[in-house]
């Protein structure tokens, strides 16, 4: 693709400082294949109008019983939304940009002690859900950044205040002294030890192999102790004489009743806080708030506002990254790649977060799934970034704490990234202040959870937040480096993977019909594409009832005698099979662009027809329920630990459903109607 570059210029700096060159640069597609574009977008939509005329002038009499009448009706509404929801896509994707950083000028412009300082949070609910291991792989990437330790503040966040998972963490504090300074000496990438040995083999450049076991064999030992303690459930008496903050825990400490916990690990502005090589390490805090059973949490925004309360008296760096504890750290520069956005002196002013993409490991070439990842990732994320806004994911995201925490932008506003953060206090006055910040009632008759930090009463609190944040006057950027970010892992059994769009459909569903909704709220303040461009994923679940409709009604009619399509030879047949064909032809030309193969292009499509059938059909209906009073809203946490035997099997290509869901019924009889449908097709071709 030829695409067009514009670089902003810096002239004249604030403060007195000299402003440097940009430190990124914005690059648009070239003019002629956006042009190609918009006339075959033309074209379909064309056939799509023909369509609408289609039904209106051939809307049949209403003698009779009037069931075709009323299904031909059915049809016209069905292709109404089809035709509105399509121009709704298309107009998001009218103006994609693509970022580039430049890390060489950031580096001539600021000097290391210039550098701002970073907060990492990392969050975790469940220790079955969510093992130890898998936790702390992700905690240690991140610590190994390729910035300076002094610099970095890890913030782990329990919500099961488990005390497996601190125990866990003590173990990784101390493997950091060993695994940090070998990631900077051979610039080990990944910075996780799980998956760096997992994919590794042998040394890397420079380190003798008696080393490089060496370190092999000091996670394999940590991995062994602390999968020992995990399913023994007990932790050694030694590591408890270890660390104070073991003693925090009694017999009485429930996942859902227990005090607030702030243990300070390793305190980077102690000079004994170094690794092997007597190097500074990076701050590692361990944070379980309060919880009480008659007390409302509100899940994993309740524990982000925690951590913001909590780093705000121990580093209170202006920015904020997080992370889910499944994502680790795949690129050791990427808190470098956020920092030249945030500091270019004449375009990063009102830039409020840098989002990444979500990238899977798991994923495998022609996945049985159709994850249509690539082309989420290469199109439609690049598209709502030209429209000024990307959205906040909920991880991977680098924020700046200001606007994370209510600040309205104004051009006035100069972030000085200088400022030193100096604190006198002793740990120990430093945890107690944490402790007295996420308790219980702290957040009574307070704006947080409203205009201040994450925004609760929403399963998709990362979303809104981030709409509301772009409401504020701030700008948002969308960075898919070549290197990825990060890297999850993703469900591998079609129930998990449709319980999961059913909690995100639901989601975006209550943001559209409350006072949140892009229309709403981000009237006036955001660009009408970027208010579309949210609603394209608000609408998800409006699609469940025409596609229902269209995948069942045509067949039950034909099945009875009668037609709702025109036959092959009459003309009105001509944009019916145009817009089918062009519109395919344009999606697989996209999957194949973005580097998807065509199988995986058709799987995507297969899953596109289950998911609007089922996780947005149910998701429509209980949502209504909530807000009707007869559910309330809740919080299904995704399962991290993969079934083995299902994991082959899903390599193989083989679906996996899991366990029994309401979702498979409706699955099943469409299935089942529409086979109907296609052997008494093939039986009237055979007859004739």
């Amino acid at each position: 693709m030829d695409l067009i570059f514009n670089v902003g210029g810096s002239m004249a700096g604030s403060g007195g400082r000299q402003r440097g060159p940009p430190l990124f640069a914005t690059e648009k597609p070239g003019r002629m294949a956006m042009a190609a574009y918009r006339v075959s977008a033309a074209t379909v939509f064309a056939g799509v109008v023909l369509i609408w005329l289609y039904r209106a002038t051939h809307l049949p009499p209403g003698g009779g019983n009037g069931v075709r009448r009323w299904a031909w009706l059915g049809m016209l509404t069905a292709e109404l939304w089809f035709g509105f929801y399509w121009v709704l896509t298309l107009s998001v994707r009218w103006c994609p940009v693509y970022r580039r950083t430049f890390k060489d000028r950031l580096a001539q412009s600021y000097s290391e002690d210039e550098l701002p300082s970073v907060d990492i949070f990392v969050c975790t609910a469940d220790p079955t859900a969510e093992p130890p291991m898998l936790v702390i792989s992700t905690v240690l990437s991140v610590m190994a950044y390729d910035y300076l330790p002094e610099k970095l503040n890890i913030y782990l966040s329990d919500d099961a205040g488990s005390v497996l998972t601190f125990y866990a963490l003590c173990e990784a504090s101390e493997f950091a002294k060993h695994w940090i300074p070998f990631c900077k000496k051979y610039k080990v990438e990944p910075r996780s030890p799980a998956a760096y040995f997992a994919k590794v083999a042998s040394p890397p450049d420079g380190c003798g192999p008696k080393e490089w076991f060496t370190m092999k064999e000091l996670y394999k030992d940590m991995t062994d102790r602390v999968n020992s303690v995990v399913n023994s459930g007990r932790i050694p008496e030694v590591p408890r004489c270890h660390s104070r903050g073991f003693s925090q825990w009694n017999e009485n400490f429930t996942s859902s009743d227990h005090p607030s916990i702030v243990q300070i690990l390793i305190d980077g502005n102690k000079q004994k806080a170094v690794d092997i090589d007597g190097n500074a390490l990076p701050t590692l805090v361990y944070m379980a708030r309060e919880k009480r059973p008659r007390e409302q949490h509100h899940f994993k925004a309740g524990s982000l506002n925690a951590l913001i309360r909590v780093s705000s008296v121990i580093s209170n760096s202006p920015i904020i990254m997080n992370v889910d504890c499944d994502m680790y750290s795949n690129n050791s520069e990427s808190v470098r790649d956020a920092l030249c956005f945030f500091l270019d002196e004449e375009q990063g002013q009102d830039i409020g977060f840098v989002q990444y993409p979500q990238n899977f490991e798991n994923v495998v070439q022609n996945d049985i799934y159709g994850h249509p990842i690539n082309v989420v990732n290469e199109l439609d994320h690049p598209c709502l970034d030209g429209w000024g806004g990307m959205c906040y994911y909920g991880t991977g995201c680098f924020h700046r704490r200001e606007a994370l925490c209510g600040r309205i932008y104004s051009q006035e506003y100069k972030e000085d990234w200088t400022r030193v953060a100096g604190r006198t206090e002793d740990a120990n006055e430093l945890e107690e202040m944490g402790r007295s910040l996420v308790t219980c009632t702290y957040e009574h008759n307070t704006i947080w959870g409203i205009d201040k930090g994450v925004r609760y009463g929403c399963p998709l609190e990362d979303v809104i937040t981030g709409l509301q944040i772009q409401c504020r006057g701030w700008r948002s950027v969308y960075y898919n480096p070549e290197r990825k970010g990060f890297l999850g892992m993703t469900p591998t059994s079609l129930g998990q993977i449709l319980v999961l769009y059913k909690r995100w459909t639901e989601g975006f569903l209550q943001i559209s019909l409350s006072r949140y909704s892009p229309f709403l709220l981000g009237h006036g303040k955001i660009k009408l594409g970027l208010q579309m461009g949210y609603s394209v994923c608000g609408f998800w679940a409006v699609n469940s009832f025409p596609t229902l409709y269209y995948v069942t009604i045509p067949s039950i009619c034909f099945l009875n005698g009668i037609s709702l399509f025109p036959e092959k030879t009459s003309p009105w047949f001509i944009p019916f099979a145009y817009v089918m064909v062009a519109a395919y032809s344009c999606s697989l030309a996209e999957s194949l662009q973005c580097g998807d193969s065509a199988v995986e292009w058709w799987n995507a499509q297969r899953m596109w027809l289950i998911r609007r059938i089922t996780s947005y059909l149910l998701a429509t209906i209980d949502t209504f329920r909530r807000i009707l009073g007869i559910s309330e809203s809740g919080f299904n946490l995704t399962v991290k630990v993969a079934d083995l035997q299902a994991l082959e099997r899903y390599k193989k290509g083989m679906m996996e459903f899991g366990s029994f869901s309401a979702m498979f019924v409706i699955l099943t009889t469409v299935a089942l109607l529409n086979l109907a449908y296609r052997l008494c097709i093939t039986q009237i071709n055979l007859a004739i």
